[in-house]
């Protein structure tokens, strides 16, 4: 191959995804995460900050993206989140591409893409991981965060793609419902499985 074989990494709320982009870079894979980059670009002196604030200003403060208030321009606008979107997309894509020239010669990386199948992510990668969990281990998860409710849950998973449907779609299943030494073993094999196919 030319290039390093993408793994394309995602998985509903709660179901581990973050521990499991984790545990592949701490076996040596190299992890593209786009939502800490996005945090970083809108993070205090971010690159984004000046662009954003020109469009849509109030949203920005010394510390960066004031999220509340960029949302609350944003959101109930659908061309005002694509005005955001045509600031953030090409960032995100320069960067994503710079990480793949950096990583040119790795045998395989990896795209930490929470909203694979919701946006057009799926077409960019050579095979699709799927991070899951048992519904009932998720929703512990997921209200055992501070600031969650039931209904802020609710409200998220009815913006995801169910996790069945990702589960169906996907290359491989990670199951996370299982122990982290277990999670891991997982990882293991299927770094395994790809770099004996390279």
């Amino acid at each position: 191959m030319s290039h390093p074989r993408i793994l394309g990494l995602t998985g509903s709320i709660g179901m581990g995804k973050s521990t499991v982009a984790e545990m592949f870079e701490r076996a040596g894979v190299p992890v593209f995460d786009a939502d800490a980059e996005v945090r970083r670009m809108q993070g205090p002196n971010g690159e984004l900050i000046d662009a954003i604030e020109a469009e849509f200003p109030g949203s920005t403060g010394p510390e960066g993206v004031r999220r509340e208030a960029l949302g609350a321009q944003v959101f109930a606008d659908p061309a005002a989140l694509k005005r955001l979107e045509a600031i953030v997309h090409p960032a995100v894509g320069a960067k994503r591409q710079a990480f793949m020239i950096e990583h040119a010669g790795a045998p395989m990386v990896v795209f930490d893409i929470p909203l694979l199948f919701e946006g057009s992510g799926h077409s960019q990668v050579d095979s699709i991981i799927v991070v899951s969990a048992p519904a009932e281990v998720q929703r512990q998860r997921v209200l055992a965060r501070p600031g969650m409710t039931p209904e802020k849950f609710a409200h998220i998973l009815s913006l995801q793609v169910p996790d069945a449907e990702k589960r169906a779609r996907a290359d491989h299943v990670i199951d996370t419902g299982v122990t982290l030494a277990e999670t891991e073993k997982q990882v293991r094999t299927l770094i395994d499985y790809f770099s004996a196919r390279n």
